[in-house]
Order: structure tokens, then sequence, then C-alpha cells
């Protein structure tokens, strides 16, 4: 049997995780849990365990610093994040550093649990059979001298990893997951297109889109590789390009000059620009188009739309969006492996955003007004602001903005601002050990003891009492 660890900062989410699989069915044993890293690995040092799966942001010691204590200390172990789906950007880091797959907690059900944890242990199987075997050490020498990758990037269908580890190619060599649900491998002798393909077969060319990278030098390991890789901005290039069936071959040379203007550009790529949680282009067709194009010139890096859809429903869910609308939403990116399959799902955002707009008998530019007014919201609820300065900052008068404001959320501006900066109090106790009268003023209220009671009738808790059982 396999033994696993659950580490999770919230005592709700572990005990679910742990309620929702048959472990037994899939030859593991959860031996304990623990609440942050540093509990996790004082159970380490006294219980044996094979397996981990791990949260990023914890108290203490997160997510990162575990896996990577793991990795000095406990070799043999095998790591899998759990993670939600506005942490893509953790994601690919906690693979650099060792984790072998990561969960989306958010999306995990009972009728997809198995194919996950089937996935995860093979791979776990597969990696504990490789620890300390010379033939790995031959094997990576002989990639090495090869000079050459080989990626596997999942097509709209997706495919089983699982597979990838049966291929000949991979015997002998190991396979590492990069960003957006990429795996890598050397193989220890070199492979032209058509060899690939031969060996794949249509069905797994149906499934994955195969890229043999070329100029590969240096390195100790297929780690070094997939950080060449990683570097050269490989996965953005393709996300954008047109897809052909067979077996694609790039030089790493030619890769590397990705951006052509300036570095400004290549930090706007490793992030959806600002304007596209305006929603104006959900509301606009002109913005709309325009948009599109600087995202393909931009050439945004495919783990940023993932961070961008999870951000979206995180923000607007209850006011723009149904709680059914959210799961399903969320579920479908998941799903999307190329440029087409988001301009495609953007676009059924936009028409969730107008069917609600005339739901509600507003014109757009009235919609917009409001959403604007609720993003300038977010970002002063800490501020001294009332609805007159929402009201003339949106363009709007303070009466017609009240009576409009009310119909999008819901309640009234009052109440939807004082539930904001409940919201900001709760990330600032979190993150900060200031006093709770300090909590008060940086959230907006200029009263402690109000903030207190309006605190404890929003949670249930009072500050402090919030304070200590989320830590």
């Amino acid at each position: 049997m396999i033994r696993a660890l659950v580490v999770d900062d919230e005592k709700l989410v572990r005990k679910g995780f742990i309620s929702i699989i048959d472990w037994a069915s899939h030859g593991i044993v959860i031996v304990g849990e623990a609440s942050d890293g540093a509990a996790a690995l004082e159970w380490m040092n006294n219980n044996e365990v094979d397996l981990l799966f791990t949260d990023i942001t914890m108290p203490r010691m997160d997510g990162f610093e575990l896996i990577r204590q793991v990795r000095q200390q406990f070799p043999h172990m095998q790591s899998v994040v759990l993670t939600c789906h506005h942490e893509f950007d953790y994601v690919q880091e906690a693979m650099r550093l060792g984790a072998i797959d990561y969960i989306v907690k958010t999306l995990l059900e009972v009728d997809s649990s198995d194919s996950v944890i089937s996935r995860i242990v093979e791979r776990c199987r597969w990696e504990r059979g490789k620890i300390g075997g010379a033939a790995e050490t031959a094997s990576r020498q002989a990639a090495l001298s090869v000079g050459q990758a080989i990626a596997f990037v999942p097509r709209e269908r997706g495919g089983d990893s699982g597979e990838l580890f049966r291929l000949p190619l991979a015997k002998g060599s190991r396979l590492i997951q990069l960003s957006a649900g990429v795996w890598l491998t050397q193989p220890a002798s070199s492979y032209t297109a058509a060899e690939l393909d031969r060996e794949l077969g249509d069905r797994l060319l149906a499934c994955w889109r195969p890229v043999i990278v070329t100029g590969i030098e240096g390195g100790a390991a297929v780690e070094e590789a997939g950080r060449l890789v990683e570097d050269s901005k490989l996965l953005s290039r393709l996300f954008y390009a047109p897809e052909k069936s067979g077996t694609m071959t790039l030089a790493i040379g030619d890769l590397k000059p990705r951006y052509k203007g300036s570095s400004a550009d290549a930090q706007l790529a490793a992030a959806v620009p600002n304007q596209w949680h305006t929603l104006r282009w959900a509301l606009h067709t002109e913005e709309w188009k325009t948009m599109l194009a600087e995202a393909e010139r931009l050439e945004i890096q495919p783990e940023a739309w993932h961070t961008f859809a999870g951000q979206l429903f995180a923000d607007w869910s209850g006011l723009l969006f149904t709680a059914d609308e959210r799961v399903r939403m969320l579920e479908e990116s998941s799903r999307n492996r190329t440029w087409r399959d988001w301009r495609d799902w953007l676009g059924r955002v936009s028409s969730l955003v107008r069917s609600r707009t005339e739901e509600l008998a507003m014109s757009r530019e009235v919609m917009g007004c409001l959403i604007g007014a609720v993003i300038y919201m977010r970002q002063h609820a800490g501020d001294k602001i009332n609805q007159s300065d929402v009201a003339t900052h949106v363009s709007m008068s303070r009466s017609y903005f009240s009576q409009c404001f009310a119909k999008l959320a819901g309640a009234s501006f009052g109440d939807t601002l004082r539930a904001m900066r409940i919201d900001l109090a709760k990330r600032l106790l979190q993150e900060s050990d200031a006093p709770v009268y300090e909590i008060a003023e940086r959230a907006g209220f200029e009263d402690d003891k109000y903030f207190s009671r309006v605190f404890r009738e929003h949670v249930g808790l009072l500050p402090s009492e919030y304070r200590t059982a989320k830590r």
C-alpha cells in the first residue's frame, strides 16, 4: 500500500478531500494529516510516508518550502499539489521544485477522482522504480548526449498521461510535468518526427501534440531541459500556433528570442492585462476585437488565462454569474488547451454578461459603469469613501446610481461596502499580526468596537477568534 499524508491549513478541506476518494481501491492508505508544512515535517520524521498531498498557501511553512524539505530529507517521497483555480502560476513553481502532479480542489468530484488518482499512482510507482537504478544514470547521460527533448502538449480532447509512461521512449528516461498539462522527456536515442508519429500512433496523436525540441545542451537531468523549454516560451508559441496532426520539430535556439519588442511586453505576457478585468470587452464588440488582437500580439502565456478565469469568477459570482454558471464555466476552462478554446470560452463569458445586463433591463453603458464602481469600491474599501464618491467616479447621479447598484448587487450600497470591508479585514487578519484596532482602521472602520461587532455578525467569530482559527 502507498502511505499518504494530506496537508492543508483548512480542516474541512482536508476532511472533504480524504472522504471523496476511495483510497483503498487505488492501493493508498491515508496515514495522517497536518495543518501546515512544519507540522507535516514533524509527522514525517516519526512516521513512514510515500506520497504527500499538500496545499500551497499555509501559515508557518508553505507548500513550496515543504516540497523543498521533502526533496532534501525524504528523496523517496513523491509530492502532489492541492491547488485552487486562481493558483496556476504557483503550480508551475511547485512542479519545478519536484511535485509530480497537481489536483484542483474546487473541481475534484467523485466521478472524476478515479482517473486523477490512478494517474498519480502510476506516476508514483514509475518514480519508485527509478530510484537508485544504475540504468537511470546511464540513460540520462545518453539523453544528454542526444541533445533532444520531446514535449507532449495535450490537444483539445486531452489524454491519459499514464499512456505516455508506457511508451518505449519513456523506458529508461524520466517524464516530468510542466505547466498547462504538458509532459517532457529526454529520450535515450534521437527521434525524427516520422519515427515519433509511428511510435505514438493515431490514437495518441489525437490526444497529444508532440514537439521534438532540438539543441538542448548541458544540465544534469530532465528538469534542466524542462527549465530550458519553459524559459523559451515554447508553450506560448504552440498555444497560439495553428495545430497540425503530427509531430513538430523546433530548435531551442530559434525559440529563445521570444519577445522582439520591449521587456514590458514580456511582463505583460506573464499575466492577463488589467483591461480584461474591467469586462468592457464583454459588453462592447469593438473592445472585444481590440483585446483579442492585443492578446494574440503579446502571446499571453497559457497559465495566465487559467489564473484569469479563476479570478474572474471569484470576483463576479453572485453579481454577474450564478453559482451554477461559475461551476460550469470553471470546469470548461480547465479543459482549455489552445487559444481557440480560450477565445470561444471568453465569448461565452461575454454572452453571460450581456444576458445579465438584459435581465436587469440596463443599457451596456450603465452596466459598464456599475462594474467600474464595484472595482473602485474593492480597491478603496479601506479608504473613507461613500456612495456619492463612487457615483461621481463612474459619472452617474447619486440617486440613479443607488437605484441601479441595488438591482445589480441585490443589496444596498452600504451593505455591499461593509461586506467588502469585512473581506478585507479577513485577509489582513490572516496576513498580519497587527492589533485588531489597526486592522479595523486599515479595513475602513473608524471604531474598533463597532468593527468587532459587525465582524462577528458577518463571520460568527470575533476578529481575534477568526485569526486564531486560521493559524
